[in-house]
């Protein structure tokens, strides 16, 4: 779920901050650009873990600050295809259980692959697993706030990057729309089409 990712940058340090360590107000720096941010490609940044070069420091004409370049190691939440996760359900649609891990939501499983078969049920906004037993049918509803164990089927990297306007004439209500229909920069898929998988109550309760 998480790896360590290699990475280099070069990291701008005010002179104000010439007075503590180096490796501190770096370490500092790092953080606050790569912490809780998607690199695309890579995935979401979590932590530093630590600096392994600092190459020679810089001060350039007309600007005070130092400028070091950095080799180091990050924390990076990156799950690789067919691990098992275990999260929360935050909502239903009829684009299938949206689920999150707490520090990460943007994971989806679609209704293809839910347990078969299963039905949307529009008054209670839940996805339901009818459950074939020999007495017949039961519905197994599958309430927000539950715990889901998933399989990771899928990835998906969308550059978020900031473009310019298409037009000079783009008007303000355009620039809010599409800025409500902003893809999140990384989604995951999950399925649990499988025995084991889906709600926990359903396999430790019986």
């Amino acid at each position: 779920m998480f790896v360590l990712v290699e990475m280099t940058d070069t990291v701008r340090i005010p002179p104000w901050q010439f007075e503590r360590k180096l490796n501190e107000s770096i370490a500092e720096e790092l953080n606050k650009k790569l912490a809780n941010k998607v690199v695309y490609n890579v995935g979401l940044c979590i932590c530093l873990y630590d600096i392994t070069k600092l190459e020679d420091s810089y001060i350039f004409p007309g600007d005070g600050a130092s400028h070091t370049k950095v080799h180091f190691r990050y924390v990076v939440f990156h799950p690789f295809l067919d691990e098992i996760l275990i999260g929360e359900i935050k909502s239903c649609s009829q684009d299938g259980v949206h689920v999150s891990l707490g520090f990460f939501d943007d994971i989806v499983i679609p209704p293809e692959s839910l347990q078969q078969p299963a039905k949307f049920d529009e008054a209670e906004q839940v996805w339901v697993w009818e459950y074939e037993t020999e007495e017949g049918a039961h519905d197994l509803y599958m309430d927000i706030g539950e715990e889901i164990r998933f399989r990771v089927m899928d990835e998906t990297f969308v550059d978020t990057s900031p473009t310019g306007p298409t037009s000079a004439e783009a008007s303000t209500s355009n620039a809010t729309e599409e800025v409500q229909k902003k893809e999140a920069p990384y989604t995951l898929m999950g399925s649990i089409s499988e025995p084991g998988l889906g709600l926990l109550s359903w396999w430790t309760n019986n």
